[in-house]
């Protein structure tokens, strides 16, 4: 028997963040680094985000954005 799971926040690698965020992955690294992005989930060498974390960089900047107009 296969169980079957869906995770309902998928986790991304840096390369699928980079095309939701529009940014090439010298700048995804660059805003980790400075705390734009959060710091990765590590499973094992791997280095992962929940979905739900990279849509928060787009509302926290669209935030920031209506805050200054």
């Amino acid at each position: 028997m296969t169980a079957q799971y869906e995770h309902a926040d998928p986790l991304l690698t840096d390369k699928e963040g980079c095309a939701i965020l529009g940014i090439a992955k010298p700048t995804w690294w660059r805003w980790v680094r400075d705390g734009i992005i959060p710091k990765p989930v590590k499973l094992g060498s791997l280095s992962r985000w929940p979905r739900s974390e990279i849509l928060a960089v787009i509302e926290n900047a669209k935030a920031a954005r209506q805050a200054a107009a």
